[in-house]
């Protein structure tokens, strides 16, 4: 029986579980329940569990033969601050709180792969099965590696998978390269002097030099980076102002900064910083920045990406398989791991989903079918990377 074929086994068992951690649900740093679920289901299937790794992280340990290499595969667990508005049997029972990315199905995939390397134990080496908490935004790869995950588990190599929207089920997308884009936040703060509405000329407007400075934001990525260098620039708030006649003594703006690069990243946060000062120059007011470095690019290492979209071929033919799919502007911790150690993160087709909708939509769903395509490309690889002799 072929390892898809085992799961699909298994479908009936592995759904409820997916839609299980769908219903419940947990945010960064707060994954206990479905870490606990997660681990229990592991030490079933005898596999050697560390719990509380980066505060909510699960590690499994799965040995097969004599050998002494070892790999990680990484799933994250944590779900998204926002109120789902699907009505399934399965919809979130916490208010507020979403599985709207598809970490459920993250989880549950590898899992199923669990279960597959526990009996069959057909590759020559260790496997750490990394869970990792807070994905979302709160950093929790880092907290994983400041927490000592290299060290306690020394792996070659790691990999990671998400689900994609939009692909097909069965498809799988694999960079050689950058898979995703940092993700950094700039706040700034525009102090003038405050006046009536009627009489501006008594007050130096915070107002009209911050919206020069939205305006000239714009031009970092048009008139300053080489034109090859993919990067996006957005001013995504501008709060002044109480009152219709009142000219405010402040204006405050923020946004978020992605890149394919750091040296990228670094020339926008010196060129934003050389707009404030001019900005506060030609209108004569005071502006602070504060630049804050965020998740960095994802950037997949060549071999290893050559290797996934090797196994993902013998899994469901060549021409399922995108090696020039375009890089996504959305960022991933993921990319911690991969400033330690070599590896890969593949995107999973996930079909049109509820409604067609993307990651991180009210009505987001993973989609069940998938679990096979997923569990057996992990388990593919690692028989890859740690054969038998």
């Amino acid at each position: 029986m072929s390892v898809i074929e085992a799961v699909r086994s298994r479908q009936p068992e592995l759904t409820r579980l997916r839609r299980d951690i769908h219903a419940h649900p947990e945010l960064a740093f707060a994954e206990h329940r479905t870490a606990e679920v997660v681990a229990q289901h592991l030490l079933a299937l005898g596999i050697e569990v560390h719990r509380n790794i980066g505060q909510t992280g699960v590690v499994g340990v799965v040995r097969g033969g004599s050998g002494e290499r070892a790999i990680g595969l990484r799933a994250d667990m944590d779900a998204l601050p926002m109120q789902e508005r699907n009505t399934f049997e399965h919809h979130s029972r916490h208010p507020g709180c979403m599985h709207a990315c598809g970490h459920d199905g993250h989880t549950t995939m590898l899992l199923a792969a669990a279960e597959v390397l526990a009996a069959r134990r057909a590759f020559d080496g260790t496997v750490y099965l990394v869970f990792q908490p807070a994905e979302e935004g709160e950093g929790g790869a880092r907290a994983m590696i400041e927490d000592g995950l290299f060290e306690r588990f020394p792996m070659e190599s790691i990999y990671g998978m998400h689900n994609w929207p939009g692909m097909a089920p069965g498809q799988f997308a694999v960079h050689a390269g950058p898979a995703m884009a940092s993700a950094d936040r700039f706040d700034i703060q525009v102090l003038g002097h405050g006046a009536h509405a009627a009489m501006p000329h008594l007050g130096t407007d915070p107002v009209v030099a911050a919206a020069a400075l939205v305006q000239a934001i714009q031009t970092i990525t048009s008139r300053t980076l080489d034109p090859l260098d993919a990067a996006v620039v957005s001013t995504t708030m501008f709060h002044a102002g109480e009152a219709y006649n009142v000219i405010p003594d402040r204006a405050t703006l923020a946004g978020t900064v992605r890149a394919f690069s750091e040296t990228v990243a670094t020339r926008i946060e010196s060129r934003l910083r050389e707009l404030c000062a001019g900005v506060a120059t030609a209108f004569g007011v005071e502006v602070s920045c504060e630049y804050r470095r965020g998740y960095p690019p994802t950037v997949n290492t060549l071999a290893e990406a050559n290797v996934c979209a090797a196994v993902a071929a013998s899994l469901v033919g060549e021409q399922q398989v995108s090696r020039d799919a375009r890089p996504s502007m959305g960022a991933e911790d993921f990319a911690f791991f991969l400033q330690h150690k070599p590896g890969c993160y593949v995107w999973i087709g996930n079909g049109a989903g509820e409604g067609g909708c993307m990651l991180h939509n009210p009505r987001y769903d993973f989609n069940d079918e998938i679990i096979p395509f997923g569990a057996a490309y992990w388990v593919e690889l690692v028989r890859k990377l740690l054969p038998q002799a």
